[in-house]
């Protein structure tokens, strides 16, 4: 069986065709990865931008972004095929399966070195993230009362530059 990597693909549809191009453009994307063994994990529309050079008479261009595992087949499949469509200004596809390994395994180092100098220091580990709330209610807010009363403890009171003495403020 082949190995399976993970792939991102880049493409910007020409504006003329509108969401009914961009549609038919993914559907077709989804047919060649799916007949090739692979599968699409992440589809991300970013909408209509502005091209940085003009391409073809066209200024503007929807792009999309697409995260897909699979074997390397699909990536000469979707070349192959991706080359020919007219309404597509350009198309990129990437291995990125490499960098999220050394991303992740960066994490995992940066990760034990903190809980190294934690435990050095005496201090407790650091939890695991707690679960997001399914609810999240919004913070509450109190207005501070209107006094001229600063509210600020003496620790924090400014120093002067000269004495290192807390200044006095009338």
């Amino acid at each position: 069986m082949p190995e399976s990597r993970q792939y991102e693909l880049v493409y910007v549809v020409a504006p003329d065709g509108g969401d009914d191009a961009v549609n038919a453009l993914h559907a077709e994307v989804e047919e060649i990865v799916t007949g090739a063994g692979g599968r699409i994990e992440k589809t991300d529309n970013w909408g209509s931008r502005r091209l940085a050079y003009e391409i073809g008479k066209h200024r503007e261009g929807t792009y999309v972004v697409e995260l897909i595992e699979g074997p390397g087949e699909v990536v000469n499949e979707l070349d192959r095929k991706l080359k020919v469509r007219e309404n597509l200004l350009r198309h990129l596809v990437v291995r990125v399966d490499e960098d999220l390994k050394k991303a992740q395994r960066a994490r995992g180092n940066r990760l034990s070195r903190v809980q190294r100098r934690r435990a050095a220091r005496g201090l407790p580990p650091i939890p695991a993230a707690p679960p997001p709330d399914p609810s999240p209610e919004p913070a509450k807010t109190e207005a501070a009362p209107a006094t001229g009363v600063s509210e600020t403890p003496a620790s924090e009171e400014p120093k002067s530059a000269k004495t290192g003495e807390a200044e006095v403020t009338k």
